[in-house]
């Protein structure tokens, strides 16, 4: 049996979810955001901008961006106050219409995280560790699909690109959500450097590269996201978990507290891992290259 996300009909397409251009707190306009994307061999990007009051509260229109093998998907990062440590929140939508009203007066981060969610939006946590979220500011955004595992600016820029052990903080209350790495790019060392884009995207797999089609891929969970290595295939057979991958050098199943499964080697392509220890609850496998990259899928359930 293929877990759902390599069973889904389509192909893999490669995008980033989470990014940032001069119309907001970026360095280079839109278009050429969306260039440097495409011209890396990116299948799709959002432009994510940063929805505050300061930047006139931008939903980006990059439809004119769109070429027969790239699309842009719309969407921004929104804001509200304020989290259990009385920050600013950051909410991931992915999918938003362009006339998408701007914040309402005495709006929490929970609010604008369901008023996304009820335009159809794939609604995403981003770089908890950055800002320090708490279990409790999880609990409050019940609908959000994912958490960002990976979030490659915060981590170029300040060794807080993390996310992982939040996730795994979520799915040990029993609630389903899923993972997601992304860049953030915000182009910040100069306009010219790439060093806080390209480290980190999604695959989902889709029967077409469209907009509509891609945020519905998102919200099932048909993807897996990754710094380098690519998961290929995921089959139960049996007692164990069959992983087809690119070479790696540590492929593993990982759950609650220390709960693993791993196989080491150099250049691995496959990996056969034993799934029973993770019977009722969630699990989720880790692929790492010989560079260290890693690609993470999403939770399943056994």
């Amino acid at each position: 049996m293929q877990v759902e996300a390599f069973a889904a009909p389509g192909r893999f397409y490669r995008g980033n979810l989470h990014t940032h251009s001069t119309r907001s707190d970026g360095k280079l306009a839109p278009e050429e955001v969306c260039k440097r994307y495409r011209e890396r061999g990116y299948d799709f990007i959002c432009l994510s901008d940063h929805f505050l009051e300061h930047y006139d509260y931008p939903i980006v229109d990059t439809t004119a961006y769109r070429t027969d093998g790239f699309t842009t998907i719309l969407g921004a990062e929104c804001h509200a106050p304020a989290t259990e440590r009385g920050e600013k929140w950051h909410i991931l939508a992915v999918g938003l219409p362009l006339d998408f009203p701007r914040n309402l007066d005495g709006e929490t981060g929970p609010q604008i995280a369901q008023r996304c969610l009820d335009t159809g939006a794939f609604v995403a946590i981003p770089h908890p560790e950055w800002y320090g979220l708490t279990a409790a500011d999880a609990a409050s955004i019940p609908g959000a699909h994912a958490v960002e595992v990976y979030n490659h600016t915060s981590q170029v820029l300040n060794g807080r690109g993390g996310g992982s052990y939040y996730l795994d903080d979520i799915l040990n209350t029993g609630r389903r959500i899923n993972a997601l790495a992304c860049d953030d790019a915000h182009w910040v060392v100069e306009a010219d450097s790439n060093r806080d884009a390209f480290g980190g995207w999604v695959m989902v797999k889709a029967e077409t590269n469209e907009p509509g089609t891609l945020v519905e891929a998102l919200k099932k969970g048909h993807y897996y996201s990754s710094q380098g290595p690519s998961i290929e295939n995921v089959v139960v057979d049996g007692d164990v978990v069959a992983i087809a991958c690119s070479p790696a050098f540590q492929v593993s199943l990982v759950g609650r507290g220390s709960k693993n499964e791993k196989l080491s080697g150099l250049r691995m392509t496959s990996a056969r891992l034993p799934w029973r220890k993770f019977e009722g609850d969630w699990c989720r496998i880790v692929v790492i290259d010989e560079t260290g990259k890693i690609a993470w899928s999403n939770p399943f359930y056994p």
